[in-house]
């Protein structure tokens, strides 16, 4: 794509239904592309307030919601209001992971209808009886003000003893093709609720042998191809909202001389993902807190490396060292990186055009 064609769609994708808004500058543009979690369960709280401002501001493009941060439904609908009007015209990513089962921020301890876990859903209901429960998750999620759901799993369960997918149930097959149909069930409901998906965690987490929020994880020998379809197919009917790329290292697609995991790496992102399997969409990461990333890599390198690679939006549970700043922090690598180097610089702007397209969906 040329330098010319990504500012002509970005100039399109400007503009909002009442007037053309004024041009972003580039601070806006790299705030877009930051996600952070927080501690506070209140619109009152000073950290929620901070972050309203943040988005108000342009330096935040989304926040991350945990089970710390809610202590009723009534509060959690309360701070997303007020994120919400905080950007009315670009809102922001408020996001949760709710799959089901041992996966969920919002449980029964406040009032939410939990349901199972994926296998156990896949193991008892048609595609179609999955979406219908989907469904109603969904919309009591977006009832609460939520834009963002991370899933559904596309992991496949390969590995009966992985410590992560496998243990708690979050893949729904063995089978590429079911998992597929069932991812598909997960989006189209959440899709007619209103919400925005996230199909993780590419490039698979479902052979692997290890806990990558505990460290680092080497799916050189375990990983299949296979891990690759349900990808391949939901990005084939232009379904797939978001991917998000989870923190795996295969010596096979690492750059030469390091031991760079998927998120971090141009050849999984840039390479697999966008020119071989077409996806064009919004790339957003794993927790860049996890262990196999925090214990690796300085906040600057995983900023810098994971925007060169192709990441879109860069997400960070704010919770390995807490800090009410954190979002200037990343922003300031970002500005400061795209000052040294105009190629960053249209790397951050290629990012901004993806993610204000999307957004422009969220009702």
């Amino acid at each position: 794509m040329t330098q010319l064609f990504r500012r002509l769609l970005l100039s399109v994708a400007l503009l909002t239904p009442s007037a053309a808004m004024a041009a972003p500058s580039l601070e806006q543009m790299a705030g877009q592309m930051i996600a952070v979690g927080f501690q506070g369960d209140d619109a009152d709280d000073a950290a929620v307030e901070n972050l309203r401002g943040e988005i108000a501001a342009g330096r935040l493009g989304g926040v991350m919601f945990l089970k710390v941060n809610v202590k009723s439904l009534d509060a959690v609908a309360e701070m997303n209001d007020a994120f919400r009007a905080a950007a009315p015209d670009l809102p922001p990513f408020i996001t949760l992971d709710q799959e089901g089962g041992a996966v969920e921020r919002l449980t029964e301890a406040v009032g939410f209808t939990e349901i199972p876990n994926a296998e156990t859903v896949a193991a008892q209901n048609t595609p179609a009886e999955a979406q219908a429960i989907y469904a109603r998750m969904a919309a009591a999620v977006a009832d609460l003000g939520f834009t963002v759901n991370f899933g559904p799993v596309a992991d496949i369960n390969l590995n009966l003893n992985n410590q992560i997918i496998a243990r708690y149930g979050r893949a729904f097959s063995q089978d590429p093709a079911t998992v597929a149909e069932y991812d598909a069930a997960f989006i189209e409901a959440h899709h007619q609720a209103g919400l925005l998906t996230a199909l993780k965690h590419f490039p698979g987490h479902g052979s692997s042998t290890a806990d990558s929020h505990e460290g680092f994880v080497d799916i050189t020998e375990s990983w299949q191809e296979a891990e690759l379809d349900p990808y391949r197919q939901l990005i084939g009917r232009d379904v797939v909202d978001m991917v998000m790329v989870g923190h795996l290292y295969h010596a096979d697609y690492a750059e030469p001389g390091t031991q760079l995991p998927s998120s971090l790496s141009a050849r999984w992102i840039d390479g697999v993902l966008r020119e071989d399997l077409g996806f064009d969409g919004v790339v957003i990461s794993d927790d860049l807190e996890m262990g196999a990333i925090r214990d690796h890599f300085s906040l600057n390198e995983t900023v810098t490396t994971a925007v060169r690679a192709g990441m879109d939006v860069l997400l960070f549970s704010n919770t390995a060292d807490y800090r009410p700043g954190l979002n200037q922090e990343i922003l300031d690598i970002l500005l400061a990186e795209a000052a040294e180097d105009p190629a960053f610089a249209d790397r951050i702007e290629e990012s901004y055009g993806r993610i204000v397209q999307l957004k422009q969906t969220i009702r």
